[in-house]
């Protein structure tokens, strides 16, 4: 063994009569780190700081419900009676169980709210990576999480004083140290893969599948309880694992449960009035032209029409000649009805007057 880790861990600080643990100091300060990383990401995705705040409410009880009965149920045989089960702050909670308590205590809010599942843990999901960073460093300062005998450089060197799990050994692997760094990098992963749009459900399976792979894999290097070879964790582990891959590698696109936006319509705006143009120099209006009086209409000369004869003058015609030849005919045309005979000639033929 090249080196370990050696160093002696601080499990309760007394305040007078208060007894506090720096791992419940080391959960509560990552919830809160990363309640905070996931406001921003969280208003992107159009939900509003109010909905957070109410699920993280309902999330961190759900948290602290999920925890406490996900770690007793895995270890039945460690209780006598409901006190003892009750009695959180002896320590002993899952942080997979608190996951799941967390998320099953909000879902009812976030279907009430009309917010989509996947676009909520999408937000949630480099927060939830914070959280763990932060409260593996209370696991590291209490000495939780021992795991089995190692020779392994960075083990950790049983000290001489208490521990907040069991150090059975001379230099043990300390798990939470390896879920430390393979978080650390996780996040840096996830706060990288956001950069980019994708859709929605996308981040929260990645952290699914990812910190699944850790917890399979560091979980054989623990003490634990373990049923068909495998502890309570590493189950959830595998489950979680598959469900994800599954989406991510097959379905590749949002999952169709959970999608609970709000399908009405958002109200049209009402247009913004007009501005009124702002007050210039007063200039003086320019007086109105008169009106031109119309010029009288000239008057109109009607001329008479010629008066029209209904019947033509009768025509002259000379006598012609006896010879012997019978002359044509001719139609005298009558006299009009409405000629007056001249004065002074007496009534008789026409052609007695020419004749020589």
């Amino acid at each position: 063994m090249l080196a370990a880790i050696s160093y002696d861990p601080l499990v309760h600080i007394s305040l007078g009569p208060l007894n506090i643990s720096p791992h419940g100091v080391g959960i509560a300060v990552g919830f809160l780190l990363g309640a905070r990383l996931m406001l921003p990401a969280a208003a992107k995705r159009g939900i509003t700081d109010d909905d957070v705040y109410a699920l993280l409410t309902r999330a961190a009880i759900g948290a602290i419900i999920g925890a406490r009965l996900a770690y007793v149920i895995n270890h039945l045989g460690d209780y006598d009676s409901l006190t003892e089960v009750l009695q959180v702050w002896k320590g002993g909670i899952s942080l997979l169980g608190g996951f799941a308590g967390a998320i099953a205590l909000a879902l009812p809010e976030m279907r009430r709210r009309g917010l989509s599942f996947w676009k909520v843990m999408d937000a949630a999901a480099p927060g939830m990576a914070l959280g763990v960073i932060v409260g593996r460093v209370g696991d590291l300062i209490v000495g939780d999480h021992l795991g089995k005998p190692t020779d392994f450089a960075l083990g950790y060197r049983c000290p001489t004083v208490e521990t907040a799990s069991p150090c059975i050994g001379d230099v043990v692997h300390q798990t939470a140290l390896y879920d430390l760094g393979m978080t650390m990098v996780l996040l840096g992963v996830l706060l990288w893969l956001r950069r980019t749009p994708r859709y929605d459900g996308f981040l929260i399976l990645v952290f699914g599948a990812a910190y699944g792979v850790q917890r399979l894999i560091e979980d054989f290097l623990r003490e634990d309880v373990r049923r068909f070879g495998l502890t309570g964790s590493q189950w959830t582990a595998v489950t979680t694992l598959v469900v994800c891959l599954f989406c991510l590698v097959i379905r590749r696109r949002t999952p169709w449960w959970g999608r609970w936006e709000k399908t009405e319509p958002d109200p049209e705006p009402e247009p913004e009035p007009e501005p009124e143009p702002e007050p210039g120099p007063e200039v003086a209006e320019a007086p109105e032209p008169e009106a031109a009086e119309a010029p009288e209409p000239e008057a109109v000369v009607e001329i008479p029409e010629p008066a029209v004869l209904a019947d033509p003058p009768p025509i002259w015609v000379p006598p012609t000649p006896d010879t012997g030849l019978d002359a044509p005919k001719t139609e005298e045309p009558e006299e009009a009805p409405t000629m007056a005979e001249p004065a002074g000639e007496p009534a008789g033929d026409s052609t007695d007057k020419h004749e020589e």
